[in-house]
């Protein structure tokens, strides 16, 4: 079973999109700050039948285009790999079609992003809306984590405040009264 045991028997799982590597880093980290058993799962990985039972679900992805990454912003993506670009990989179904997919649920949630630092819109609250239409009660603001260019890498200090950010959100969803 992918969804792990952290403290007082919580289960928590990290969903991630990610075309560069990045979000996928920061979604590991999450999950090793959130404590022993906490698993970062692609968007392909984190089924129905795995986040089910699940405490906590963190979701990020990558803002492309100044919004959560689309159907068409997927394809270009795809289609500027090559030469002058790293290869992306879009292998997984998106976060968008994730979140259309996901059941409802109680869980305790929240998003995250990996952003250019001065890029306007958020993938981040798109996320979060999507994990709240799903019935999952927010437990903070949406986090952004920085990367220094269109394909990385993090910005120095992001990996080690991810960390501390997973720890966090385990403490205060141990904290938190049941969810109904």
């Amino acid at each position: 079973m992918f969804v792990g045991q952290v403290s007082n028997n919580m289960k928590a799982i990290v969903v991630f999109e990610s075309f560069w590597g990045n979000t996928a880093a920061i979604a590991r980290v999450i999950a090793e700050g959130i404590g022993p058993g906490a698993y970062a799962l692609t968007t392909s990985e984190a089924t129905t039948e795995v986040i089910a039972n699940a405490d906590l679900i963190v979701a990020g992805a990558p803002l492309i285009a100044f919004s959560l990454p689309t159907d068409a912003s997927r394809r270009n993506i795809a289609a500027s790999s090559g030469l002058n670009a790293p290869t992306p990989d879009v292998s997984h179904p998106s976060m968008r079609m994730w979140l259309a997919g996901l059941a409802q649920t109680h869980a305790r949630s929240a998003a995250f992003e990996t952003r250019i630092w001065w890029s306007p819109g958020s993938a981040a609250a798109t996320i979060g809306a999507g994990l709240m239409r799903a019935g999952c009660q927010q437990v903070c603001k949406p986090q952004r984590f920085i990367v220094t260019g269109k394909y990385g890498p993090l910005r120095a200090g992001e990996i080690e405040r991810a960390h501390r950010w997973g720890a966090e959100l385990a403490h205060s969803v141990e904290r938190a009264p049941a969810v109904i």
